[in-house]
């Protein structure tokens, strides 16, 4: 596959509101790219080539070419962005300078593959509850998704972190024993008499207690 490459124009001048509402009437988004022991820089970039990262199957996690106009083409990815929150648009991003040879952190998607026997036959429901996991390796190494099989979950069964598959290039951060998904039981529910009863009681309570309490005051009404 193809390295996607994003070309990014320096901006100068004031970096305000005003300043970068112009860049997206010019069709851009202002953006700053930092990292590698080197300057940040503000530039601005085309939405389209940021969005059609940010769709991808790695999504944020995709290592790209970055050209900065005036300077030597470096790997980057997408650290953080902003979206307008009624249209959607995109605001701003973050770019981060990557050294290819230098591990790094980030947070990969859990891709639960195939119908477990315990949905499909014991009458279970699968419970997907870490749907993404921290690890560290080289930006040449990250997935973009780990796929963990649930054919063989049984009802009642539960996958872990450390049931993912596990290489030599990845180290998995956190607890190895966290559960990504586990089946469960369909609960019961309650008897429609017990439910109706419950918020009966109170109610006949209260109205005896005021009724009660409404009897003497009218006696000494009466007097």
């Amino acid at each position: 596959m193809a390295t996607e490459t994003v070309v990014a124009t320096p901006r100068t001048g004031k970096f305000n509101k005003n300043a970068a509402r112009r860049v997206r009437v010019a069709g851009k988004i202002p953006a700053v790219v930092y990292g590698a022991g080197q300057d940040a820089v503000a530039v601005a970039v085309d939405p389209k080539a940021i969005t059609k990262i940010l769709h991808s199957d790695s999504g944020h996690n995709t290592i790209f070419d970055l050209n900065v106009e005036g300077s030597a083409v470096v790997k980057a990815m997408i650290v953080d962005w902003q979206n307008e929150p009624l249209k959607g648009r995109l605001l701003h991003i973050d770019l981060k300078r990557i050294a290819m040879d230098k591990a790094m952190r980030v947070s990969v998607p859990i891709q639960l593959v195939g119908t477990a026997t315990g949905v499909k036959n014991q009458g279970g429901i699968l419970d997907h509850v870490l749907r993404e996991v921290e690890i560290e390796c080289l930006p040449g190494d990250i997935p973009s998704h780990l796929d963990v099989d649930v054919t063989g979950l049984e009802l009642h069964g539960v996958i872990r972190v450390s049931d993912l598959p596990h290489s030599g290039s990845i180290k998995f951060l956190g607890d190895e024993n966290a559960t990504v998904a586990h089946v469960t039981a369909v609960k019961e529910e309650a008897p429609a008499e017990v439910v109706a009863a419950a918020p009966t009681e109170p109610e006949v309570a209260k109205k005896g207690k005021t009724d009660a309490e409404a009897a003497p005051a009218a006696d000494a009404k009466k007097k």
